[in-house]
């Protein structure tokens, strides 16, 4: 005699299999390295998954994901009136990492939309407490000070922020203007004092040679024979020359005659060239 079950337990078995089937993949999770999960069963938090494998019980249990990467975030552009009132329109780029996933699921309903808004109004908050000329030349020290802020701020939600680099500070045409011819002003200025600079060191330097030339009579005859064989060469020019230097005229006459010898070779040459 052959056992036969009956239809309905057939059924029921058929149907629990096929349940089982669908709800398997919801019962399996794979968790990244660069993931975790935080795991609630019946609505209570049990703990923090992954990497790896993680099996939960469908419809008792939920599995929230949470990115661990860095991740960048752009801070939208804010018109900011900084301390010596100009209003200027400053934007920049926020670099912030989940270290605490349970913090960041239990202690704050939205961690990156809070951080963004939270480094908006810091912006302005910084911003607008320095002069333009701070703002523009002291960029790196201001992001710094900005991103200790809302670092400080996001610690108890289990976010990091590892970098705030100011972008773009954007001015008023007629500021632009200003700052040019600043900076033309500024440049203009250094030259004059380089100029000014050279002038002073050779004005001491000739009061040097002066002093020399005054204690050493040899060496002044010397420097006024190297002036006049110096005029000489330029040729067709008349040099009268004080009584005192007449022992070294006879010297001076034959250096010109041998200069004048030597160009009248140099024009008969290119004559003949010619």
């Amino acid at each position: 005699m052959e056992f036969a079950l009956p239809i309905w337990i057939i059924g029921l078995i058929v149907l629990i299999i096929l349940i089982f089937v669908a709800l398997l993949p919801k019962a399996i999770n794979v968790i990244p390295e660069y993931e975790r999960g935080i795991h609630f069963r019946l609505g209570r938090f049990t703990g923090v998954k992954g990497p790896g494998v993680v099996l939960i019980i469908p419809f008792a249990d939920k599995l929230m994901r949470k990115d661990l990467r860095v991740r960048d975030m752009d801070v939208p552009k804010q018109n900011i009136i900084t301390k010596d009132n100009v209003s200027t329109n400053v934007d920049a780029v926020a670099y912030m990492r989940v270290f605490d996933p349970e913090k960041a699921t239990l202690e704050v309903e939205h961690h990156y939309r809070a951080t963004k808004r939270l480094a908006q109004t810091t912006l302005r908050d910084v911003l607008g407490d320095v002069e333009l000329d701070d703002l523009l030349s002291k960029r790196e020290e201001l992001s710094e000070r900005i991103r200790e802020i809302i670092d400080k701020e996001t610690d108890p939600w289990g976010v990091k922020v590892t970098n705030v680099t100011i972008k773009d500070v954007s001015l008023p045409k007629n500021m632009v203007r200003a700052i040019a011819s600043q900076a033309e002003a500024e440049r203009n200025r250094r030259a004059r004092v380089k100029k000014a600079q050279g002038e002073k060191e050779a004005a001491k330097r000739m009061s040097d040679a002066a002093g020399i030339y005054g204690e050493s009579e040899g060496a002044m005859r010397l420097r006024e024979l190297q002036t006049l064989v110096e005029i000489a060469t330029e040729g067709n020019l008349i040099v009268v020359t004080p009584s005192k230097l007449g022992s070294g005229l006879g010297t001076i006459a034959g250096m010109t005659a041998a200069i004048e010898e030597q160009k009248e070779k140099s024009f008969e040459k290119e004559e003949e060239e010619s």
